[in-house]
């Protein structure tokens, strides 16, 4: 298949579906970090949306969408940004001719405004000792499939259910070390998809 995974510099999801045999590409603005410039669109990924793609995995940028910064949403001009990252988001949900699609952000105001997610992940449901809710929107793929427990049919993907690692200036208590959480660089370590996410999409989804 033809995939194209938008908005991913570090090819995490690209190099899965690589080893599978596919024909994939990272599509991002910047340079790509993954090792595989020769994988790598570097440009905006609506210019790219009719060359002959399968499947599509996009990333769409989160922080004017995403519920976490709501009380920064009166600042003057994020009206605008949000409402600029809405219509991205429905371009590539809504507007492309691309047959399976999978768009992935936090949980936001795309639900009530666009469409509801099909599938709520954690990182620890496929064995990473971190949690990160991510939101998936589904369009002719099946939800990712994980398993809490060995079964007859089954094999357990999870961990268990990880503990925060420290508690911010604010007092809550993060999930993520500091490096993925602060505000210095730290949407760039947030945004990175997680390798065992990245192996069960290339598995589920191609087979």
């Amino acid at each position: 298949m033809r995939v194209i995974i938008g908005c991913e510099e570090s090819q995490i999801i690209c190099k899965a579906f690589r080893a599978k045999g596919h024909d994939a590409y990272s599509c991002d603005l910047q340079d790509c970090s993954g090792g595989h410039p020769e994988w790598h669109i570097k440009d905006d990924l609506l210019k790219h949306l009719d060359d002959g793609w399968d499947m599509m995995i996009a990333h769409p940028p989160c922080t004017y969408l995403s519920y976490a910064a709501t009380k920064y949403w009166n600042q003057p001009g994020r009206a605008k940004k949000r409402l600029e990252a809405l219509e991205f988001f429905r371009i590539l949900w809504q507007d492309t001719n691309i047959p399976m699609i999978c768009l992935e952000n936090p949980v936001g105001i795309v639900d009530s405004v666009i469409e509801k997610h099909t599938q709520i992940i954690h990182p620890y449901y496929f064995g990473e000792s971190s949690m990160k809710r991510t939101c998936l929107w589904l369009k002719n793929l099946p939800p990712l499939l994980h398993s809490e427990h060995d079964t007859l049919f089954e094999t357990k993907t999870h961990i268990e259910k990880p503990q925060p690692v420290y508690t911010d200036k604010s007092g809550k208590k993060r999930h993520l070390t500091e490096a993925y959480t602060g505000s210095n660089g730290g949407g760039y370590w947030r945004s990175k998809t997680f390798k065992n996410i990245a192996l069960a999409m290339a598995e589920q989804w191609t087979n």
